[in-house]
């Protein structure tokens, strides 16, 4: 299938994957930063943005298939892949399937269990419906301050500093994907219907789990659960940032991806006191 995709700067590869009905302009804010080191490639998932929907079922295991079968087409099979909410967790998925290379997973999607299931499923029905009764008023609400606040409050620890055009554009985007609802409950409540049995950890690439410490989307205790699929990971906390670090922690992110995923040695530290699960170093 066709895959829309922005592509900017020169070097070494690098691949963006968007969360839950978003498009490839979520990671403006980063866009200037990535693109002075590496080429960057950001897509629009099935669904999403100017990329049409999947024909069939909807899935992070199918979203993978959609995926890889764009990177043999386009040689870039072993290619860096760093991804936000959902697109975070069909990055790992992609990994697990060892079709790419070093991998930032920014709060992946996918690791909800008990309670959390039902109510971010119910809470999202809710939300997709108002956003879509409201698509009258989006260009004003995303034009103040107070709008931006009322409807990014969850997804971001600041988000009346989030950049009107961008906040018009995931609105707009989000009601407008066909695939949201199903793909929502397959991520909430089947773990995004890929296999969740034994842990991961013959990674040929390094991998880092990276979550905002005031994320209200995917809460901060699912990061200990993703470490146990994946224990080769490492975990790094962004202090001041909630469920999109790439919005409220721009330079931070930029900083994180070029260390983690460049070809040399550079170091990075893992952050945060509660850092927990195998692999995991102390914060210095």
């Amino acid at each position: 299938m066709h895959f829309h995709a922005f592509r900017r700067g020169h070097g070494q590869p690098l691949l963006l994957l968007h969360g839950l009905g978003s498009n490839w302009r979520t990671w403006q804010p980063v866009l200037d930063g990535l693109s002075a080191h590496r080429e960057v490639i950001a897509v629009d998932l099935p669904g999403s943005g100017h990329t049409p929907a999947l024909d069939g079922p909807v899935s992070i295991a199918t979203l993978a298939d959609a995926v890889t079968t764009f990177l043999h087409e386009h040689h870039l099979i072993g290619i860096d892949v760093v991804g936000n909410s959902m697109g975070g967790r069909l990055a790992m998925e992609l990994a697990r399937r060892s079709v790419v290379g070093a991998v930032v997973a920014l709060d992946p999607g996918g690791f909800q269990q008990g309670w959390e299931q039902p109510f971010f499923d119910r809470t999202g029905q809710v939300f997709l419906g108002l956003i879509r009764l409201s698509r009258p008023l989006m260009p004003l609400l995303t034009r103040t301050r107070w709008g931006r606040t009322l409807l990014f409050a969850q997804y971001s620890s600041h988000p009346w500093d989030i950049p009107a055009e961008l906040a018009l554009a995931e609105m707009k985007s989000y009601a407008a994907s066909p695939s949201v609802p199903e793909l929502r409950r397959s991520l909430i409540l089947r773990g995004g219907d890929v296999p969740q049995g034994a842990a991961i950890d013959t990674l040929a690439r390094p991998m880092v789990i990276a979550w905002g410490h005031y994320d209200r989307v995917c809460l901060p205790r699912q990061a200990e659960r993703a470490l146990r699929l994946f224990p080769q990971a490492q975990l790094y906390w962004f202090e001041h940032s909630g469920h999109c670090p790439h919005w409220d922690s721009p330079a931070e992110t930029v900083d994180l991806i070029l260390k983690v995923t460049g070809r040399t040695s550079q170091p990075y530290t893992v952050r945060g006191a509660e850092a927990v699960g195998q692999g995991i170093q102390p914060s210095l």
